[in-house]
């Protein structure tokens, strides 16, 4: 199942790249790049239909339902993903979960079906060419999910000596490089726990695939989502409630940007990594990351609220260091989005005109699917989520 272009894509691609460089696409708030909506979803190719014609819907008034989008939230509706792919991932992810490195527990099993990995990975990479691919990322997500729980939240997490538990996870990500009379017991301690045996086993299934330059992409990826992680816990350890700038800055780093930078292996093709490392592909997967991870801020408000213990979100960390009320935080956060959103898609569109590559505009339309998809996902999983009553 080879992930990269056909030989001559690349060269192509490399070629191409003093023309991008010299066409640098121009601020978002300069003229040149100002670009509607639908002039954006005609270069990237995405999802149109209803609320793609207005940048900022108004909030309705009457309270959503269940599966309801948030009212005011920007976003693209996009069509119901494919149920047989969907059940073939949930029963592949699950015999991986249970059969093959024993990740949890019976009486976690409702949880995990709660989750719809199925549903969340179809929707969001539309272009696999086959479940092999889409069992790439979910795999991935599987075991990011496990890190999450295990050492930072629900299932026994805990701020306290988090740093040691990711660097030793991190190693089986990113191996150990050491003397032959160390190396087996650190091989030894990739089977000590759930969490380290998932990274490793969704690792092995994710080089199977992916050329080395994504694999390092990914590895650098999941060494911010650590980082991430790392701050939150600090704050927690020392009560500490960040300012909204900062809020930000931490989610930059624990965020889902580890699932869009992967949607060309998971596509079956490789963005190279001169044209993956530009800046301004950058700023776009940056934006595109931050906005993504706001729409799980809002969708698991009220599910943080009812968990034990204070739960920094982005209307929390605006209702407290902004003096507002809880409504006014969560629509200050919906406007955050937004801003987020409209940013990201205008970077794109011009960065999609200064570096016109086929392949350039295959991996902005991957990353455009993804953000749809995410939003899709935590909008129908009513499993997991509601919204607060605040229309």
């Amino acid at each position: 199942m080879p992930a990269r272009t056909p030989g001559g894509t690349h060269g192509r691609a490399l070629a191409g790249r003093a023309r991008c460089a010299r066409n640098r696409p121009p601020h978002p708030r300069s003229s040149g790049a100002v670009m509607s909506t639908e002039s954006l979803r005609r270069i990237l190719g995405g999802p149109t239909g209803l609320g793609t014609s207005s940048l900022y819907p108004a909030p309705r008034e009457e309270p959503p339902t269940a599966g309801s989008p948030v009212p005011g939230l920007y976003h693209h509706p996009v069509a119901e993903p494919d149920p047989v792919r969907t059940e073939e991932v949930d029963r592949r992810s699950k015999e991986w979960a249970i059969d093959e490195i024993g990740l949890y527990p019976p009486e976690w099993e409702e949880q995990f079906d709660g989750f719809g990995i199925g549903r969340y990975m179809t929707v969001c990479h539309p272009d696999a060419p086959t479940v092999d691919h889409l069992m790439v990322a979910a795999r991935l997500m599987v075991a990011e999910n496990a890190v999450d729980d295990c050492y930072c939240e629900d299932h026994g997490g805990s701020p306290i000596g988090l740093g040691g538990r990711l660097l030793m996870a991190h190693t089986s990500l990113d191996p150990l490089h050491t003397t032959p009379e160390y190396e087996p017991q650190w091989a030894g301690s990739l089977h000590d726990d759930a969490p380290r045996r998932a990274y490793r086993s969704a690792m092995d299934h994710f080089t199977d695939v992916a050329s080395a330059s994504q694999a390092d992409r990914f590895r650098h990826d999941m060494a911010r989502l650590h980082l991430g992680y790392l701050a939150e816990a600090a704050w927690d350890q020392t009560d500490h409630v960040p300012e909204v700038w900062e809020y930000l800055a931490m989610r930059q780093f624990n965020n889902f940007r580890p699932c869009p930078t992967i949607t060309d292996t998971v596509g079956g093709y490789e963005l190279p990594a001169d044209l993956h490392s530009q800046p301004a592909m950058q700023r776009v997967i940056a934006l595109a990351s931050n906005a993504t991870t706001i729409v799980n801020d809002l969708y698991s408000y009220t599910k943080e609220l009812d968990s034990p213990g204070k739960h920094l979100n982005l209307p929390v960390v605006i209702a407290e260091r902004e003096g507002r009320t809880e409504r006014e935080a969560y629509l200050k956060a919906v406007e955050i989005h937004n801003d987020l959103m409209h940013t990201y898609e205008a970077e794109a569109a011009a960065l999609a005109v200064a570096c016109p590559l086929p392949i350039v505009a295959r991996f902005l339309r991957g990353v455009a699917a993804w953000v749809d998809g995410n939003h899709h996902w935590h909008q129908n999983n009513t499993y997991r989520y509601s919204l607060p009553d605040f229309w």
